[in-house]
């Protein structure tokens, strides 16, 4: 699988679980709702320290968003 589009997988994955909207999620990480939006449909490609970011927000490891799930 192509690795942006697994990160934006991961990123819905994680998200949902936590019961968090994309509004929610990009606030915590200090983004645009759509940066959020765009990395799930695997349309943007995120600089490290927005995986950092999305991470924290989520509190999880940033490794586990590269994972296959």
């Amino acid at each position: 699988m192509d690795v942006v589009l697994l990160l934006g997988a991961n990123v819905r994955r994680h998200r949902k679980l936590k019961g968090m909207s994309q509004e929610q999620l990009a606030l915590e990480a200090g983004m645009e709702r759509s940066y959020v939006s765009d990395l799930e449909r695997g349309t943007r490609n995120p600089s490290v320290r927005a995986l950092g970011r999305l991470a924290d927000a989520l509190g999880i490891a940033p490794h586990e968003l590269l994972l296959s799930i």
